[in-house]
């Protein structure tokens, strides 16, 4: 209860605010600052406005306001807030900006909403609204220039009128009840089940409307006139959503937009999908299982276009396995701060050591890993986030360290030299997966980064090694001319008989005076390839590697970690870049006079190995082994001796196993420094997501996984299973020219940019905020100025995932244009006008019928939902073969060329009666639309479907899903397959085609007489006909065998551009008339054809041969107006 003196009708700034906060008020104007007398001055000019006051009975009796709360209209609530406070509050806001004012109105107007519908709920007129209560719902503020609006969303009880005039009176007297509580423009609105059913501020207006509707059941006005009448009583508001706090069902405004726009469409939906917990998965569900393990993205960016894809692929999967009935469960780096590390404090990760060069990198990711998140939620990926992780938390650390102990304890992990993949520039081992093989078939300049000239490559340079004591030289062949200053060894085949006087001899280097043995492999060399003689580098190339092993030679590193001749290869060399080196080598051997020739050369990719799991890295899972250094050594040099290394779970496991070892010796452990290759932890990932190596519910219940995009073994070692019963193999996306996304290259694109829409300018300053070398930012910024010259258009997220999952048929590559998404984004306009075409003319209180009778229906209702059948099948079998493009192009096909083209434009005409056609044609539109379309497009598209599909009308007491996305997907009806129908109808489809396409180009709207020649009374029952002769100076067109199609042109018929359209329809049918008759007498045709096929061949080629006729025919009609024999 909040005490308050009797005080006139509120009017001023302050009064009002002491009214609607309680508290010890002055009948007369309180004392006020400067400041705020203006303010009030200012406040009394637009109160002089408003409406008289209703007298609130208990205000006026005893001074006492009853504020009822959000729980209950009949309670109470106590709070004092006194003049001061109010005063102080105001003059704070003084000072703050628009966005900083708000919680402090929401504090003030949710106490000013509560008095207002405690006295309505006190004195509201039940029997004439029907209105019993209201309970305050949410208030909502927003500022406009200075000036605060208050959106008061209230929930009505008992609602028992169908009268619209009454409903928006008493929105308009709540309204006006508000306004004088409040000090500001106010805005009352009605939420039943989630949908703006009114405003009060167009209450007046609202009345005239109800008058004009109720008018209505006499004679109709023109449909022109009622659409002009319609604009003049629209109120703009009622045309935007309200503001939905985050959490809850989406507020939707009265009435549709008139266009699509994906930015208010895709909002709040989201967020009330995850609060409602349709994304979790229950390990206890009786039904199957279906599993998608998200593979982690890298947390050193945000996620490019390319995740977006599997985003898009993987969500609709597990939406529509989601909607089919099972427990779904959608589970969901150092240079770039190393760069970032030396661009803003020049510093390098070995000036500021270890311990804080890792704190630098969880900086990061703990500032990228939300952007990831966010972006996630963006793409809809509608994941069960109770079991988001980070592969490097405790749990998941755990089970790495568990998983390569297990593994070396089998075997499978071993300590040894190998030959690397080396990245110059992070200074770490790379494995083979992540090294791009370029085929290369002849001589190319590549551009390598780090040189400012381009480098040579796709050649093989030939050159002598002088033989000792004088015996010659002996020619060998390289394509990286630069390793021959690590050579040890010259290969030869033992039967080769060029060399056989060599074998055991030795050649000598020309720089450095190593001796060069020749040797006898033939394993690896092919006698008949060059000159038979192969160098041998075991440092720096995979073959000569395992020859250097078989023959024990010396292995000599000729590269520094950074890419450059080390001491090894000489002091004419060193320091040398390797590319600079390669020229330098080849010079050097031209002034000895040992170089031979170059010639173009194929590169080719070799067979992969073992794989490396380390990295020479600072971030990641460190290495679980420890290096034994005893205390008598006389070498401690860290990994000279790979029998010292212990492998355990910690470091007092690994000194129970040093003990064990070497009993009774003292020594001294170290970890190995490196850390293991994030695929290590990332393939892991299908189990420790789950729980492992604890056995857990989620474990029994969710592993193995049903699909995976990626795959790898570890986890049938461990898990006893194959990780995913199936792996899908996503193309890979380029840019529109087809070349790779690259940062570089200016052509990487962030997914949200395309969502959103970007100016140019945004995707310039981008690659600023990057991390690329000036001469890469230049180049990049060229690529985008050229291929965004306007930015990128807002497209949505629905237009995104359509159009990446429709590009899935390209072979293994896609080259993405985002102008297809742009056009994929004026689809869902398309989809929109759609469904608000239907919602009008089904109009506003049309309720559908629990079921729908097709036998009554005419027949394009009939036509539209056998269609619609086909679409449902075609649409589930390929989603069930994983050809997702299929699937949506039989979605788009539906929607695009039988509902809007074909089936909206016939029903119009049923729309202007009262007759059973009228509701047919309503319950195929309801059906076609909510029942069965909307769910039908809802993997690919979630967000539209959700908005249209809960604007759509529903049957009487009927239990459906709260949203859509949990509602069934849809199957074959068997009552509405008729593919007699579809066959008539399409006969008269492609007879209508055929008639425009005879239009000539220069036609604008002249109507001309059209005619059509049936043969047959099948045809002749579908199609009008003319039984006398065609008219002269027609154009002519064939449909089929039994049908042709004219249009009489009146003197406007060009003769020769119509045998020139005969002509080419000629070539089109001999062309399957041929090809069908090779077809049919090819060898063991008769006996292997199935009879029924054999039969519809027969039937094919007499149609054939009849158009053939009907062609021949036509061709002598105008042979004859031209005056040819």
């Amino acid at each position: 209860m909040v005490k308050v003196k009797p005080t006139p009708t509120p009017t001023s700034a302050a009064a009002k605010s002491a009214v609607a906060g309680g508290g010890e008020v002055s009948t007369e104007t309180p004392r006020r600052s400067a400041r705020l007398q203006q303010a009030a001055k200012k406040k009394r000019s637009r109160d002089a406005s408003l409406p008289p006051a209703p007298a609130p009975a208990r205000h006026r009796q005893a001074g006492k306001v009853l504020c009822a709360p959000e729980i209950s209209d009949k309670k109470t609530v106590e709070g004092t807030i006194n003049d001061a406070e109010i005063e102080s509050i105001v003059l704070k806001l003084w000072n703050f900006t628009e966005e900083e004012r708000v919680p402090y109105y929401n504090r003030l107007n949710k106490k000013r909403a509560n008095m207002a519908l405690a006295w309505y709920n006190e004195n509201n007129p039940e029997d004439c609204y029907g209105f019993t209560s209201v309970l305050l719902h949410d208030v909502c503020n927003f500022c406009d220039g200075g000036v605060c609006h208050v959106h008061i969303n209230f929930k009505a009880r008992n609602v028992t009128t169908n009268s619209e005039e009454l409903f928006f009176a008493e929105l308009a007297l709540i309204n006006n009840v508000f306004d004088q509580y409040s000090g500001y423009t106010t805005t009352a609105c009605c939420i039943i089940d989630g949908n703006c059913l009114g405003k009060g501020e167009r209450g007046k207006k609202a009345q005239g409307k109800g008058k004009a509707q109720a008018a209505s059941d006499g004679p109709k006005k023109s449909e022109k006139k009622q659409r002009k009448k319609a604009v003049e009583d629209e109120n703009p508001e009622d045309f935007i959503d309200l503001d939905t706090p985050h959490g809850q069902k989406k507020f939707l405004a009265s009435q549709m937009a008139k266009q699509y726009s994906p930015a208010p469409v895709e909002k709040s939906w989201y967020a009330w999908w995850e609060s409602s917990g349709y994304f979790g998965a229950d390990p206890a569900s009786s039904k199957p299982p279906f599993v998608i393990v998200l593979p982690p993205p890298n947390v050193t960016g945000v996620l490019h276009i390319g995740h977006a894809l599997t985003v898009a692929i993987e969500d609709a999967i597990i939406r529509w396995r989601r909607m089919s009935g099972v427990d779904h469960a959608g589970i969901a780096t150092q240079v770039v701060v190393e760069k970032k590390l030396m661009r803003e404090r020049k510093l390098t990760r070995h000036d500021i050591g270890r311990e804080e060069f890792v704190s630098e990198v969880l900086k990061w990711k703990d500032e990228y890993g939300g952007t990831i998140l966010n972006q996630l939620r963006r793409l809809g990926a509608s994941l069960d986030w109770s079991r988001e992780c980070f592969t490097m938390d405790k749990p998941r650390s755990k089970a790495v360290t568990e998983a390569f102990v297990r593994l070396y304890k089998q075997g499978l992990i071993y300590r040894d030299y190998r030959l690397v993949n080396w990245d110059c520039t992070l200074r770490t081992a790379i494995s083979d997966v992540e090294v791009d093989y370029l085929d290369i078939k002849e001589e190319t300049m590549l551009k390598v980064p780090g040189y400012s000239t381009t480098v040579q490559f796709g050649v093989l340079i030939s050159f002598a090694y002088p033989l000792e004591e004088g015996l010659g030289e002996i020619i060998v062949a390289t394509t990286r001319i630069e390793t021959m200053l690590g050579d040890t060894a010259i290969a030869v085949h033992p039967e080769d008989n060029r060399y056989k006087h060599l074998h055991g001899r030795y050649a000598i280097h020309p720089f450095n005076g190593r001796k060069l043995k020749i040797i006898c492999d033939a394993e690896l060399v092919d006698p008949t390839f060059g000159t038979g003689a192969v160098k041998i580098t075991p440092a720096h190339d995979p073959n000569d590697f395992e020859v250097g092993k078989r023959h024990s030679l010396e292995f000599i590193n000729i590269f520094t970690d950074d890419g450059k001749i080390n001491n090894n290869g000489g002091a004419q060399f060193e320091g040398m870049p390797r590319f600079a080196a390669r020229v330098a080598v080849i010079e050097a051997l031209k002034a000895k006079g040992l170089y031979k020739e170059t010639k173009k050369n194929e590169i080719w990719l070799a067979n992969t190995r073992d794989w490396c799991v380390s990295r020479q890295l600072w971030w990641g899972h460190r290495v679980p082994a420890w290096y034994v250094v005893l205390e008598d050594d006389q070498e401690n040099i860290l990994g000279s001796d790979n029998d010292r290394w212990v492998v355990a779970r910690n470091e007092s496991e690994a000194n129970l196993e040093a003990h064990q070892k070497y009993p009774g010796k003292k020594f001294e452990l170290h970890q190995d420094p490196d850390v293991l290759d994030t695929w290590f932890s990332s393939g892991l990932f299908p189990l420790t997501v789950l729980g492992w190596p604890d056995d857990t519910a989620d474990v029994k219940a969710f592993y193995p996984g049903s699909v995976l995009e990626t795959g790898h073994d570890m986890g049938m070692q461990l898990g006893g299973d194959v990780p995913f019963q199936k792996v899908y193999l996503h193309p890979m996306i380029r840019d529109a020219h087809g070349r790779k996304m690259s940062k570089s290259l200016g052509n990487v694109i962030d997914p949200v940019d395309v969502i959103n829409g970007i100016p140019l300018e945004g995707l310039l300053k981008r690659l600023e905020e990057g991390y690329l070398d000036p001469n890469e930012l230049n180049i990049a910024s060229d690529g985008k100025k050229k291929d965004f010259p306007d930015g990128i258009a807002e497209c949505g997220t629905d237009a995104l995932r359509f159009a990446l999952v429709s590009y899935t048929s390209q072979s293994d590559k896609i080259n993405l244009d985002i102008k297809r998404v742009v056009g994929y984004r004026q689809w869902c306009n398309k989809l929109w006008n759609a469904i608000r075409f239907a919602m009008g003319k089904l109009g506003n209180h049309y309720t559908p019928p629990a079921t729908i009778s097709v036998t009554t229906m005419p027949p394009i209702c009939k036509w539209i939902l056998s269609v619609l059948n086909k679409a449902i099948g075609k649409t589930v079998t390929s989603l069930e073969a994983y050809k997702f493009s299929d699937a949506t192009s039989a979605i788009y096909s539906w929607w695009q060329y039988q509902l809007c083209d074909v089936f909206i434009e016939a029903i119009k005409p049923y729309f202007f009666n009262d007759s059973q056609e009228l509701e047919s044609a309503r319950a195929a539109s309801k059906r076609c639309l909510k029942d069965t379309g909307l769910r039908l497009l809802h993997p690919f598209m979630p967000y539209v479907t959700e908005e249209l599909w809960q604007r759509l009308p529903q049957p009487k007491d009927s239990c459906r899903k709260d949203s859509i996305m949990v509602s069934e997907y849809p199957s074959l009806v068997k009552e509405w397959a008729d593919d007699k129908l579809e066959n008539q109808i399409d006969i008269a489809l492609d007879t209508v085609n055929k008639l425009r396409s005879l239009k000539p180009p220069t036609d604008t709207n002249e109507r001309r007489p059209a005619f059509a020649l049936c043969r047959g009374q099948e045809i002749a029952a579908i199609i009008l006909t003319e039984s006398d002769e065609t008219p002269p100076d027609c154009a002519t067109a064939v449909v089929n065998k039994d049908l042709s199609v004219y249009l009489q042109l009146q003197g406007a018929l060009n003769a020769e551009v119509e045998l020139e359209k005969l002509r080419k329809k000629r070539e089109e049918v001999e062309k399957l008339q041929h090809a069908l008759s090779q077809k049919m007498e090819a060898s063991g045709y008769k006996e292997k054809a199935p009879q029924n096929v054999q039969e519809e061949d027969i039937r094919k080629l007499t149609s054939f041969l009849e158009q053939l006729e009907i062609i021949s025919e036509a061709e002598k009609k105008l042979d004859a107006k031209t005056g040819k024999n």
